[in-house]
């Protein structure tokens, strides 16, 4: 509990950018993470512990540091939740569409509550753009694939082609 409250105030202090609608609408050790398969590039299933490998080590830093090389996207979802199962068909396609210029990772909130609590989680599906350069940014409920594309091409600066 006290590192979840450290890491909340640290969520104050360095004032995390999370967008809402309205701003938005205009190497792990014990696992590869690789998203192709054949021709294919696939969205990846991730947990709390390899979100701290992968992603930013919310436990060890005070600044946000991601250490990925590219753009991310996460999709926060839980399994009962219609949008959610709406919303993931979507991923797949922006994610075989943009191939390796991103990676769309999935995070069963109800699984991994505490990451869930870290990026302020309260509706389902929550998505998080994470930049290789910008504080990550967020979007509640479910978008149409033109503007998921939109927020892909202007916040993350990745164009499919």
């Amino acid at each position: 509990m006290k590192i979840l409250t450290t890491f909340l105030g640290f969520l104050l202090i360095t004032n995390l950018y999370v967008f809402s609608e309205n701003n938005l609408s205009k190497n792990s050790s014990h696992r590869t993470f690789s998203n192709q398969q054949g021709d294919e590039y696939k969205v990846i299933t991730l947990t709390q512990e390899e979100f701290i490998e992968q992603i930013f080590d919310y436990k060890t830093n005070k600044e946000w540091k991601f250490k990925g090389n590219k753009p991310v996207i996460i999709d926060f979802y839980a399994e009962w939740c219609a949008p959610c199962k709406k919303l993931a068909p979507i991923l797949s396609e922006i994610q075989n569409e943009y191939k390796e210029k991103i990676q769309i990772y999935k995070v069963d909130a109800e699984k991994n509550r505490e990451l869930a609590a870290i990026f302020g989680v309260t509706a389902y599906p929550t998505v998080i753009f994470i930049s290789t350069t910008k504080q990550p940014a967020q979007i509640k409920g479910l978008y149409p694939k033109e503007e998921l594309e939109r927020i892909i091409e202007e916040y993350l600066n990745v164009s499919k082609y």
